[in-house]
């Protein structure tokens, strides 16, 4: 098919924004629920088949959909171009556009006069749904697509269905062959799909790869952001707990020294139980993702031997230590000749100027964020020398130290 490479990327794109897309065959049976079992978990008899690719209102071709359906919830779905005498139709969704209150499935559960178990169910099942309260900009994605598809804005158009609960609907548990749906399999849903989204961070933060760890949190499944406990900002701090751990995890597979995973694990957890609202800790946790990130990229020793990864972990706790080679040699029992060759193997250069590089981009964060005096930032960095200190500042920088705390003045 001509769109395959848009379709792809308009499925990736969803995917991204924690929204299911289905391709929905009549030839493929059985057919995907495109609800995510929204309809089963309400009805046992529910026929998907007449919902989506027999129903008559959606088999035009050259038509957009947009469909707000009696659950609060909403679908974009078109017929995709085939020579097939039955076609398939894409079907995205189901998310929402509005906050599903406590009050609104109460009126939905008395209108169906389902269970308290249903109503239990429905909860969780709306606590994980996405809420996209401005479908313009998805919208606009799909009507490119659109034109892709067609040749052009002229040759298609965009209808609306907005589906309501008839006033002589049949109330679900009062029929004779009403069973009680089982609560087993849309939880187990609900958990691999939270443990989906756990490792997904897990992963990106191994890699460092700060808007894909942003992408992930934006996925309602992480963490599950039902209520545990009375006190949202006691719950709100428990989520950030848990979202320490997993970072924890993930800067470790990204092969950062647990000294520095702790460090920043420590500081964060002080920082939790300051939380006073359940924005704060919201805005803590994308914090967080920053810094854990930030961490990998900057300590990440993947690909680097044991030797050098000691090396490497004993500069970064103490600049102000001797670092010589002579003196690591010692301490590693190793041959000093062998340790310097292996260490500008791995880094790409020698083991002075690592150590010179990193006590500089200490000096410039000093002189960033505090008002110390330069012979005092030099100590700090481990060059008590402050003419020495000077000389390496320039070679690395370009300005003295004192140039370039002038010119952040």
């Amino acid at each position: 098919m001509h769109y395959k490479a848009e379709l792809e990327f308009l499925r990736k794109f969803f995917k991204n924004f924690h929204v299911s897309t289905s391709i929905i065959c009549p030839k493929t049976p059985p057919i995907s629920e495109f609800d995510l079992g929204l309809r089963r978990m309400i009805s046992n008899d529910i026929n998907y088949d007449l919902l989506i690719s027999l129903n008559s209102n959606i088999t035009r071709t050259n038509i957009i959909y947009r469909i707000h359906d009696e659950f609060f919830c909403n679908y974009i779905c078109l017929q995709l171009p085939s020579d097939d005498i039955a076609p398939s139709h894409l079907v995205i969704g189901p998310y929402t556009t509005r906050n599903i209150t406590k009050t609104l499935l109460l009126q939905l559960t008395a209108r169906l006069s389902l269970t308290p178990k249903q109503f239990k169910q429905l909860q969780k099942y709306y606590t994980n749904l996405i809420m996209i309260p401005n479908e313009d900009m998805i919208f606009s994605i799909v009507t490119t697509f659109g034109e892709c598809l067609w040749g052009g804005l002229e040759n298609f158009s965009v209808e609306t269905i907005d589906k309501r609960i008839p006033d002589s609907v049949e109330p679900v548990a009062t029929r004779p062959d009403f069973q009680e749906p089982e609560e087993a399999f849309l939880t187990m849903q609900i958990l691999e799909k939270r443990y989906e989204a756990e490792n997904e961070l897990i992963h990106a933060v191994s890699q460092g790869l700060i808007h894909k760890a942003e992408m992930v949190m934006m996925n309602k499944n992480f963490p599950s952001l039902e209520q545990r406990v009375s006190d949202p900002v006691r719950d709100i701090k428990n989520y950030c707990i848990i979202m320490n751990t997993l970072l924890r995890k993930g800067a470790e597979q990204g092969l950062v020294h647990p000294l520095h995973i702790d460090s920043l694990s420590s500081r964060f957890a002080r920082k939790i139980e300051q939380v006073t609202s359940p924005e704060g800790g919201q805005t803590l946790q994308k914090e967080m993702i920053h810094k854990y990130c930030l961490l990998v990229k900057n300590h990440s020793m993947k690909g680097f031997s044991l030797l050098v990864q000691k090396v490497v972990t004993r500069i970064d706790s103490d600049l102000t230590a001797d670092l010589s080679l002579k003196t690591h040699a010692k301490l590693l029992n190793v041959n000093a000749s062998y340790l310097s060759t292996l260490f500008k193997k791995e880094t790409g250069m020698t083991l002075t100027d690592y150590v010179n590089k990193k006590r500089i981009e200490n000096a410039v964060f000093l002189l960033n964020s505090t008002n110390m005096q330069i012979q005092t930032i030099a100590q700090h960095c481990g060059i008590p020398d402050v003419n020495y200190f000077t000389k390496l500042f320039k070679k690395f920088i370009g300005k003295t130290p004192k140039e370039y705390k002038n010119q952040l003045s």
